[in-house]
Parts: structure tokens; sequence; C-alpha cells
């Protein structure tokens, strides 16, 4: 099983200079051997940081981690590693999650994997999820703050990368990934979270396609999950309210009818869109 080092030196390239990537002889930080030789540290949680802030707030990191670990969401993540089996990977396969968040999904995609590389923006996302892989000792899986658009990873690095609920950057994903790998994009489906909408709106809409699924690379095939969930606590309602984009574009006046509930039984819809690199 591969380590940081391996990770760095095999995948990693400068996202200043494009140069590629080592890591110190103390293992306290990453560098190029470019011109200018630009360094990168890793945090005291073990994720390296090579973009500034952005992404999601501590608290919203702390939210969507207790929701997820209490398994409302487990139908999908049961689905997403399906898939993948379904589409053989190399001995020595390679997973990015790029836009991982806490980590939730791609902790179960690094079993899957040789090395496996969780990207999100947020210090706080990248540090949950570092956390949580040096409690179970994974060495495999490293997270580092980086856009999805700019992935400091070699050019055709990649067997499979997985963006999950989180903006496609087709063109970035292509450069990435192997001729031949594949893209997993993981969005709502139409009825998703229908008995939430119910609560907070007076009229309710099925969720559209997604503006940014890839155009130029070759699909293989849609995968829908669904399922019905019982939230419940009012906690859980809250948290599970402040995962989605509603919880940006909603009255205070609406918001206020979540207070009112002790549970909550909805929906919850998922496409999983697969393609193939050219």
């Amino acid at each position: 099983m591969k380590n940081k080092n391996d990770i760095i030196s095999a995948l990693f390239s400068c996202p200043k200079c494009k140069s590629d990537m080592y890591v110190s002889e103390d293992g306290k930080s990453a560098y190029c051997r470019g011109e200018r030789r630009h360094c990168f540290d890793f945090s005291s949680d073990g994720y390296l940081s090579m973009h500034g802030t952005g992404g999601d707030s501590k608290e919203a990191v702390l939210a969507r981690r207790e929701f997820l670990g209490k398994g409302y969401y487990k139908k999908m993540a049961e689905a997403i590693c399906l898939a993948l089996e379904k589409y053989s990977l190399p001995t020595e396969a390679v997973i990015i999650d790029a836009g991982c968040g806490e980590g939730y999904y791609t902790s179960l995609l690094s079993e899957r994997a040789d090395m496996t590389v969780g990207f999100d923006l947020s210090k706080y996302a990248c540090s949950s999820g570092a956390k949580a892989a040096r409690r179970e000792k994974k060495e495999n899986l490293l997270y580092t703050t980086a856009s999805v658009f700019e992935l400091p990873i070699k050019s055709g690095a990649a067997d499979a990368l997985f963006n999950i609920f989180a903006p496609c950057a087709e063109q970035e994903y292509s450069r990435v990934l192997k001729r031949g790998g594949f893209l997993f994009v993981v969005g709502a489906g139409k009825n998703h979270l229908m008995g939430l909408k119910r609560v907070l709106y007076d009229e309710q809409y099925e969720n559209g396609e997604r503006a940014d699924l890839p155009k130029n690379m070759k699909k293989t095939e849609t995968v829908i999950v669904s399922d019905t969930v019982r939230v419940e606590n009012q906690k859980d309602i809250l948290s599970l309210f402040s995962m989605t984009p509603y919880y940006w574009r909603t009255s205070e006046a609406d918001k206020e009818k979540l207070l009112a509930l002790d549970s909550l039984e909805t929906e919850i819809e998922f496409e999983i869109n697969i393609y193939q690199n050219n």
C-alpha cells in the first residue's frame, strides 16, 4: 500500500510551475524542483495545503459529517461503490475525488484503490477527512486543498475520478484521467428531497438536469438510486437542510417551518452519470 510520499511523487505536479513534486525529508512539506522551488505545507492534521481559504465552513463540515455518519445516504454510498466495481480498474488503481467534502465517500473509495486523493477548497473539510484517515490508518489516502478546476495532478494520472455534488469541470477532469479512464458525476435526481421541499414550499418542482454534465466524453450509463429515509430528529433535519442549495435560497419565514418538526420523511434520489475519457 502506498503512503503520502508515494502519492506525491507519483501523481502531483506543482500548481504554480507544473514541475514534479516531492516530500521533504522531515515529511512536513511537499516541494517542486522548479526554478523557484515552490513549497506547500502539510497541516498538523495531515492534509496538504495547496490553496488559500474558501469552501465550506467548519460548522457546515461538522453538520455533514454527523449527518452522513448516521447512514442516511448509505444506499447511495453502496451504489457508488458498486458502480466502480462494475468498471474494472487496474490492480494499482488511482482514484481522485474532486470536491470531496469531509471525505465520507472518499474513504470508501480508497478501499478500492492503490492511491486515492480527495480535493476540496475547504481546509475544514480536508482537515476532517485527514483526521479520519489517520484514525483508520489509511496511508493510501491523501486530502489536499485545491480547486476542482485546477487540480495539482499530472495529466493522465487517474484511472477514475469522482465528482459528487460538486462542480463538474469536464476539461480538467479529461486532462487528469487516463485515456479510457472513467468519470463518475453524482448529483440530485428528479425527486431528491421532495419531502423536505413539501415542508418548505407551497409549490414543489422536480429537479432539472445538471447544466454542467460532460459534453465531449462518451457516456456509458446513468444509474438512478432511489429510497425513502426518515430523518429522526430536528438536529439531523437542520444538518440535512444545511447541505442543500435551498439553505441559501429559502426565506427565514420558510426556514422556521423546519423548527416545528421532530422528524422528517423524505424521498432521496441520486443520479450517477458515468463517462469514459476519450
